[in-house]
């Protein structure tokens, strides 16, 4: 049964229970998921900018967007308007998919996995993920990577509180830790 299936048939009706819900609506949902990455210390090398991007467009499905610098930081030698990042948000079916497979086989695949801690919960009830090697999705092929980076999820939902965000996805079967 898949993430989307489960959350339902199974889910709803769990969290109306356990958080006293009335009404199916009010149980939370996934409205989007947005992943970011960093590419500032890439940005004079256009061939790196350029498998980041392929990468990106590869394990999300999505091209991504550049992003723009809002300021000039003179340390990071950043000017204003200068493309320091990509992101791709993913709605509707390409979101599931995505959450599929971050859930699925991403995570698992991560050396010494000891859980998502509680704390990547913020008090909106957003999960906020850190992957540090993209090699950990199945699509991407360790023999043709030539640099290794990092991005960041974020798991928009419409949750209220922290506790409602974290019983959500447990309820969906992210590996979150118990403290």
């Amino acid at each position: 049964m898949s993430i989307r299936e489960k959350y339902k048939k199974e889910v709803v009706s769990d969290l109306k229970k356990k958080l006293g819900f009335k009404n199916d609506l009010e149980a939370p949902k996934i409205e989007k998921v947005v992943v970011n990455v960093g590419i500032g210390k890439f940005i004079k090398d256009s061939g790196m900018v350029n498998d980041i991007m392929e990468s990106l467009k590869t394990i999300t499905g999505q091209k991504p967007l550049m992003t723009k610098s809002k300021k000039s930081i003179a340390g990071f030698k950043i000017r204003e308007g200068l493309e320091v990042g990509m992101k791709v948000t993913l709605r509707g079916r390409r979101m599931w998919d995505f959450i599929e497979k971050l859930v699925g086989s991403a995570i698992p695949r991560v050396r010494d996995f000891q859980g998502i801690k509680e704390s990547a919960v913020d008090s909106s009830g957003n999960l906020n993920l850190g992957i540090k090697e993209h090699l950990i999705f199945p699509e991407i092929l360790p023999e043709q990577v030539k640099n290794i980076f990092s991005f960041e999820v974020n798991i928009t939902t419409s949750a209220k509180s922290r506790e409602a965000g974290t019983a959500f996805f447990r309820a969906l079967g992210f590996p979150i830790e118990k403290k």
